[in-house]
């Protein structure tokens, strides 16, 4: 590789991983996929690339920074230049999405991954570990929400690793963790529709849940909640963060028209 001499970059959330022992735990989570074509979202220095590039030979990078565009493209890698937020993600197919996400992009990334039916064979990322929790969160506490149910809802995760200020230049405020995840089977056809649904469940943490889906549009029925609640045994001052991720599908098809 050749020597590289970029700085990171706070407005691009820029935290280089240079841990070769939580790289190592990453490599190794990728193994049970069996893939034979990455995708890589920010790959930095390339720590953790390089490694990548030993094991894989197929590897598809998404940069946004324009220098490390320029490397990477030097460095004879296949670069797709923009925002894995905006891009047309149709070249993954079949692919496995092994990431350092950046922080302000990690919820969103795995809220437009989960609404692409087999598209990813999976995915290995890094999170703040905040982050992390709210998507394993259980229901009725206090990280569980929209992105808990819908992650939960497409995804089976486990937690690969921990990561701490020193495993990254510059170093964080923050502890990261490493989640897994494993495309599950779902009953949701409609996933954006099902998006829709479950925001508007949690549009307001603390009120009621027949208030927070008075917002469905015609597509639902909601007339029908207090019979739904009376067959799974819920008051009818229900919140949504009370609700399991089953039990949100459930009522999704119970009102769904």
């Amino acid at each position: 590789m050749n020597e590289i001499r970029i700085f990171a970059k706070k407005s691009l959330g820029q935290n280089f991983l240079i841990s070769d022992g939580v790289i190592t735990k990453i490599i190794a989570a990728t193994e049970s996929f069996q893939a034979e074509k990455i995708v890589e979202i920010g790959p930095g220095c390339g720590a953790l690339t390089d490694l990548l590039r030993v094991k894989y030979k197929d590897i598809i990078l998404i940069e946004l920074d324009r220098d490390l565009i320029e490397f990477w493209k030097n460095e004879n890698m296949q670069v797709i230049a923009g925002d894995a937020l905006r891009i047309d993600w149709n070249f993954a197919k079949g692919r496995l999405l092994v990431s350092n996400l950046p922080y302000q992009i990690s919820s969103s990334i795995v809220i437009d991954r989960s609404l692409e039916k087999e598209m990813l064979i999976g995915m290995v990322l890094m999170f703040q570990k905040e982050v992390a929790q709210r998507i394993r969160a259980n229901c009725q506490t206090e990280h569980y929400g929209m992105l808990s149910v819908i992650a939960q809802e497409f995804w089976t995760m486990e937690t690969v690793c921990e990561a701490g200020p020193r495993d990254f230049k510059p170093a964080p405020k923050i502890a990261s963790r490493v989640l897994k995840f494993t495309p599950r089977e779902s009953t949701v056809q409609d996933r954006k529709k099902y998006l829709s649904f479950v925001k508007a469940c949690f549009k307001q943490r603390r009120r009621v849940l027949s208030t927070n889906i008075s917002s469905l549009d015609e597509h639902f029925d909601r007339s029908r909640l207090p019979a739904w609640s009376l067959e799974h045994k819920k008051s009818d001052k229900v919140r949504a963060e009370e609700l399991s991720p089953t039990e949100l599908n459930s009522l999704y098809h119970y009102l769904k028209v």
